[in-house]
């Protein structure tokens, strides 16, 4: 069974794609409380906006900083922001990362578009 995901505030289709979804109980840096991840969408259907503040911010608990670098995303009909891009996704090479010790901020990885549920609406298709 398929889903459609669209903009609550204007009931555009966003063209997401459920097989594009990362599985529930995958685990990312940056948490997925009350949260959809996708892999890839329609760059069509979103405005990127990038945001760089130097304050300090906290995700969870065990994951911090002082500088924030992601991108906004936004609908294109009506500029509400669904979710954010960031690039803690799957490694892009199969390296073990610096000196063996396994994959590191060195090791570039995919984009993860997080899109939060409050901001989408979602109907079954069938």
């Amino acid at each position: 069974m398929a889903s459609i995901y669209s903009c609550k505030e204007c009931s555009t289709n966003l063209n997401l794609q459920t097989v594009h979804l990362y599985p529930p109980d995958t685990y990312f840096e940056a948490g997925n409380k009350n949260t959809l991840s996708f892999a890839s969408i329609d760059a069509t259907k979103f405005k990127l906006e990038h945001e760089d503040l130097i304050r300090p911010f906290f995700e969870t608990v065990n994951y911090w900083g002082i500088q924030r670098k992601r991108t906004k995303i936004k609908c294109t009909s009506c500029g509400s922001l669904v979710g954010y891009i960031y690039d803690d996704g799957p490694p892009l090479t199969d390296s073990i990362g610096q000196f063996g010790f396994g994959p590191s901020q060195v090791v570039p990885r995919a984009p993860r578009y997080r899109f939060k549920i409050k901001a989408l609406r979602i109907t079954s298709q069938t």
